[in-house]
C-alpha cells in the first residue's frame, strides 16, 4: 500500500507539472502572437494613412493640373485672336521666340545660340545675359515649381575651331544646356526642377541647306512643364 500510494503521487506530480508547463507554452504562445498581431495592426494603420494621404495628393494634383490646363488653354485663346503675342500671355517678353502647346502642356522660350555663345564654344559671351536674366525672373516669379527642361540644339555642320574640345555636335549641344542650366541655378532655380539635354542637330526647326536655316537650328530651349 506504501509503495502504491508513492506511485499515486509521482504520478499526480507528473501529471500536475505537464499542465503547469503547457500552461506555460501557452502564455508564450499567445504573447508571441499579441506581439505579432499588434506589428500586423500597426502596418495596417501605416498603410492606411498612406493611402489616405496619397488620396489627397492625388486630388490635389487633379486640381494643379486642371488649372493648368486652363491656364495653358486660355493662353492660346488669347495668343489666337491675337490679343496678345506668345511672349506678352506666358510673361516670357525680351527673352526670345515663346511658342505654348496646350496639348502637350509646355511653354517653349527658344533663344538663339548667337546670342549665348560664341561659335563652338560653350562658355556664355558674358558673365550676365540679359535674356536667360529675364527668363529666370519670369520662371522664378509665375512658373516656381514647375519643372524645367534646357535643351540644347546645333545644326549639322560637324565641328571644325574647337574639333578637338568636342567629340561632336551631340556634345556640344549638351553642355552648352548644362552651362545654362548652372547659371539658372546659380541665380536660384532650384536644382531639383530644371534638367539638361542635347539634341545636337536630331531636331531641327529649318533646312540645314541654308545660312538662315542653320542660324535657326543653333538655339537653346527653356521648356516650361504646366502639367
Amino acid at each position: 500500500m506504501k509503495t502504491t500510494g508513492k506511485m499515486m503521487f509521482v504520478l499526480v506530480g507528473l501529471v500536475a507539472a505537464t499542465m503547469l508547463t503547457g500552461c506555460t507554452d501557452w502564455k508564450k504562445r499567445y504573447e508571441a502572437l499579441d506581439v505579432e498581431f499588434q506589428n500586423v495592426k500597426g502596418l495596417y494603420e501605416n498603410c492606411q494613412a498612406t493611402l489616405d494621404s496619397s488620396a489627397s495628393e492625388k486630388g490635389r494634383l487633379e486640381q494643379d493640373l486642371a488649372a493648368s490646363r486652363r491656364q495653358l488653354e486660355d493662353m492660346q485663346k488669347q495668343i489666337a485672336t491675337k490679343q496678345v503675342t506668345p511672349a506678352q500671355a506666358t510673361g516670357f517678353e525680351g527673352v526670345g521666340e515663346v511658342a505654348v502647346d496646350a496639348d502637350a502642356g509646355t511653354i517653349t522660350v527658344t533663344i538663339s545660340d548667337a546670342i549665348l555663345f560664341a561659335s563652338g564654344s560653350a562658355t556664355l559671351k558674358n558673365a550676365y545675359i540679359s535674356e536667360l536674366d529675364k527668363a529666370y525672373s519670369v520662371l522664378r516669379s509665375k512658373y516656381a515649381g514647375r519643372k524645367i527642361d534646357i535643351v540644347g540644339h546645333t545644326d549639322t555642320d560637324p565641328i571644325s575651331k574647337t574639333k578637338n574640345k568636342w567629340q561632336d555636335n551631340w556634345e556640344l549641344s549638351a553642355e552648352r544646356a548644362l552651362t545654362v542650366v548652372r547659371y539658372l541655378v546659380k541665380k536660384g532655380i532650384p536644382d531639383e526642377d530644371i534638367r539638361a539635354a542635347g539634341c545636337g542637330a536630331s531636331r531641327p526647326v529649318a533646312a540645314n541647306t541654308t545660312a538662315a536655316g542653320k542660324s535657326k537650328n543653333r538655339r537653346v530651349e527653356i521648356v516650361v512643364y504646366m502639367r
